[in-house]
Parts: C-alpha cells; sequence; structure tokens
C-alpha cells in the first residue's frame, strides 16, 4: 500500500468514526439506548417508547445494528450498557460523543478565530463542558480516593483529620464531591470560572448529601482568598490564563505542611512528530476547544491542552515552589504533580 493510499483510508476511517459518534449522540440525547437496555424493540416499539417517528427509529436502529453498537434483532449487544449508560461507572465512554458534536459545532467559529486571533468562550461549548464531565467523573468516583490521593501519605494523612481544601478548575464539581464523601471530615471549595459549571456542581452536592461540606464559587483561581491544607487543579492548569499567577496564588493560600495536588495531561516531554494516540487527541482538543477557549479570555499566555511536565515544573518554580516533584502515579491520560 503507498502512502497516498494509506492516508485516504485513515480519513476514510476517521470519517467513519466520526458520524458514528454522531449517532451515538443521537441515542443518548433520545434515551433509545435506555429504552433497549430491558431488550430488543421493534421500529415501531422504539418509536413509542422514546417519544420518536417511527421511520427515524427504523433507520437508527439499522445503522447501530451495522455498527455493531446493536445485534441484529437490535438489542444492545455487549458491552454497551456498560460503555454508554452506565454515567459514574468505571466503564463509561458516553462522554466521546458529547465531545465529538460539541466541537463540530463550534469548527466554524474555530476557524473565524484563527483568522482574527481572538477566542471562542468557553461558555459557547455547552457539549464539551458535559463531555469533560462525563469523561472525567468516572476517575474521580473510582481512583481519585482509592489511588491518586492515598499515593501520597501526608495528603491522605490531612484529609483523614479534617482538612480544608480547595478543588481550583473544579467545573461540574465530581472531583469535589468525591472528596467530600470519602473523606468525611474535610471541607471543600470548588471554584471555577464557568458559572452554568457552578450550577450543576451545586446540584451534583446537593444529591450526593454533601452540600453542607461542599461550596461552590464563581470566581477567578488566580484572586481566591482564604487557608488551605490541599489545593487541587484537576485538567485545569493548561486552560487557564495566567498559570504562574494561579499557583503563586496558591502557595500563598496554603497553610503550614500543605501540598498543591495537579493532574494535567500525560504527553511527552518534547515535542515529536509523529505522536502516540494520546498526544494526537489532546492536540486535537487543543486546537479545536482549549486553545480557542483560553484566547478568549485575554490570558497571560495561552497554553492550550498539550502541558508538558517541563513546563508545569517551570511555572511552579516561576511561581516560588523550589521542589515541585513528578508524582509516580499510573493514569493512560494524566501525570500527577505535588507542589509545596
Amino acid at each position: 500500500m503507498t502512502e497516498v493510499d494509506a492516508l485516504g483510508e485513515r480519513l476514510f476511517g476517521a470519517l467513519t468514526g466520526a458520524l458514528e459518534l454522531f449517532t451515538v449522540e443521537i441515542g443518548r440525547e433520545l434515551g433509545l439506548y435506555a429504552a433497549l437496555r430491558d431488550g430488543p424493540l421493534t421500529p415501531p416499539e422504539l418509536a413509542k417508547a422514546a417519544g420518536i417517528d417511527e421511520r427515524y427509529a427504523r433507520e437508527w436502529l439499522e445503522q447501530q445494528a451495522a455498527a455493531g453498537f446493536l445485534t441484529a434483532d437490535f438489542a444492545l449487544a455487549p458491552g454497551v450498557a456498560e460503555v454508554l449508560l452506565d454515567e459514574g461507572g468505571p466503564a463509561y465512554a458516553g462522554a466521546a460523543s458529547q465531545f465529538a458534536v460539541g466541537v463540530a459545532l463550534l469548527t466554524p467559529r474555530v476557524i473565524a478565530a484563527f483568522r482574527s486571533g481572538e477566542g471562542v468562550p468557553y461558555s459557547a461549548y455547552a457539549h464539551v463542558r458535559h463531555g469533560i464531565a462525563g469523561f472525567n467523573r468516572p476517575m474521580f468516583d473510582h481512583l481519585l480516593t482509592t489511588a491518586w490521593l492515598p499515593a501520597v501519605p501526608e495528603i491522605e494523612a490531612g484529609l483523614r483529620s479534617g482538612a480544608r481544601v480547595l478543588d481550583l478548575g473544579c467545573g461540574m464539581g465530581y472531583s469535589s464531591v468525591a472528596m467530600a464523601l470519602a473523606y468525611p471530615a474535610v471541607t471543600v471549595r470548588g471554584v471555577d470560572l464557568d458559572e452554568d459549571s457552578i450550577a450543576v456542581a451545586r446540584s451534583v452536592a446537593a444529591a450526593a448529601g454533601v452540600a453542607d461540606r461542599v461550596s461552590f464559587t464563581v470566581a477567578d483561581a488566580a484572586s481566591v482568598t482564604g487557608s488551605f491544607h490541599l489545593i487541587t487543579i484537576f485538567e485545569a492548569l493548561h486552560d487557564m490564563g495566567d498559570p504562574v499567577g494561579v499557583l503563586r496564588n496558591a502557595g500563598g493560600l496554603l497553610s503550614p505542611g500543605g501540598s498543591v495536588f495537579i493532574a494535567d495531561e500525560r504527553v511527552a516531554d518534547e515535542f515529536t512528530a509523529p505522536a502516540g494516540e494520546v498526544e494526537r487527541l489532546q492536540y486535537a482538543f487543543s486546537v479545536l476547544h482549549c486553545l480557542p477557549a483560553t484566547r478568549a479570555e485575554n490570558p497571560v499566555l495561552a497554553n492550550g491542552t498539550v502541558l508538558r511536565a517541563p513546563t508545569l515544573l517551570g511555572w511552579a518554580r516561576e511561581a516560588g515552589f523550589s521542589s515541585p516533584a513528578v508524582l509516580d502515579i499510573d493514569n493512560d491520560f494524566w501525570r500527577f504533580y505535588q507542589l509545596h
């Protein structure tokens, strides 16, 4: 196969995958997978159960079966319930279709931003906002308090004894709530610039029964005040328009013996091409979402999604942390850091 043929096949496969993700999002938003959870349905039965048009129901069912998401008799294929329906479960990946639709909807605005040098505000990326929360929630629910935080004994000990926690760039609050649920003595304050995310976060905390110990504020991470034993930043530092200012402010908020715990993208220390699959994904997100969203904030700098370890460690030293460290915590997508 020639290089020309291989590239053509690669683009054709990518097109098929992208279009199938859009059909997955149709199934998610309309509740079609949920309607099929208890068993197969015919097109008329699905149309009635989901409140949709019968002709569209038939086309979607056939397409999903052709793609392998359903069986030939229109039942959920093995694994589909865990991957597309069980939000918060360890195998959940339904956020992939939210990401795909979200960036596709905003691509014309990104093209305009390329020409003007301006940005696309984070508030415009509604599907992406929910996709980020959906992708990260299983990790917060299943790994944050069972593997990541316990990997640093002094952090774990502080949480067990009732630490005050500041969760910067908290998004929809799943990280804040996970910490409160696992450590009954802590209080957590979540901070984010996005008003819609904070509104969702408050409802998440209320539903989990921890609203008495978890609060959320719309604020700039570089200007938060208070005193905290632990400050966390989960996959948000690369999106902040003044990362050194945020870290410098965080250092001033730490109580004696406190730490900043950061998770951000696991990418190579230096630019290489071609890159691995995860870094390719991060770069695509950077072009389509993270860089435009940061440019919309009139930033001190706009890093984009690809935050390399030497860059983050350099920011930390500039912010006044003398010995920032990369932690030995395994994850396919994130690298972890401790600053104190």
